[in-house]
């Protein structure tokens, strides 16, 4: 790889500097930005393929930089990189839009993995020819997906998703009662090969939490113990 433009993110100087270091070793052009507000100064300016982003800064935190970004850009890669580790943290990161979510203290090893992986599943979707003969709505039971509005209505009321969200929805949705690994679900829904458990299982939680009436009881995306899990209207046909 080489040329990529990834803007770090963070106050703390010398975990830029680190971070910088390993990334510039790949031939990246690194930016650096010390708050929030400058990095939205930035993204707004110059174009870059990856941001790596720190939540807990003073004025605008990285939660909120990756709200404002998702407003009018879902093609700018976005990794948090920070010390809160809370499942609630990182299910708000993936919520707002947020592609990856590294905990702090971390391998610089994992995270240049992590960033050549994105970028290059962006170069993969870039050189991939147009989807053909794709329905722009199917309807399911009591679900209706418009992939050309992002949309998923549940019986008439429409269900906000994220872009990720609704990737990993409409993989499980096309293929009703079949069962997955759950390497099979990321690497299909993330088209990459560095299977990451814990991000899957972050976005079928906060998916369930969405769609479900019970998340706690899911009666749509159910968990195969020792598989993986499928989707399924086996329990509304039977009205249960």
């Amino acid at each position: 790889m080489s040329g990529e433009r990834v803007l770090i993110v963070d106050d703390e100087k010398e975990i830029r500097d680190l971070i910088a270091k390993y990334l510039r070793k790949e031939n990246m052009e690194i930016t650096e930005a010390d708050s929030g507000e400058k990095a939205l100064s930035l993204i707004h300016v110059y174009k870059y393929d990856l941001v790596i982003l720190d939540i807990m800064m003073g004025g605008i935190d990285g939660f909120e930089v990756v709200r404002k970004v998702r407003s009018d850009n879902d093609e700018l890669h976005i990794m948090i990189l920070s010390a809160r580790e809370e499942d609630y943290d990182k299910v708000l990161g993936f919520g707002l839009g947020a592609d990856d979510y590294m905990t702090k203290p971390f391998s610089p090893f994992e995270l240049v993995a992590r960033v050549k992986s994105h970028l290059r599943r962006t170069k993969l979707i870039g050189n991939r020819p147009v989807e053909q003969n794709i329905p722009e709505s199917v309807t399911r039971g009591v679900f209706t997906l418009d992939s050309k509005s992002y949309t998923l209505i549940k019986e008439g009321v429409n269900t906000e998703l994220s872009a990720k969200e609704f990737k990993l929805f409409r993989f499980l949705f096309d293929n009703p009662d079949r069962v997955y690994t759950k390497q099979q679900i990321y690497e299909n829904v993330w088209d990459d090969g560095y299977y990451d458990e814990n991000t899957l299982m972050v976005y079928i939680n906060h998916l369930r939490n969405k769609i479900e009436d019970k998340p706690e009881k899911p009666q749509f995306i159910k968990t195969v113990w020792g598989v993986g899990y499928k989707f399924t209207l086996e329990s509304v046909a039977k009205g249960v």
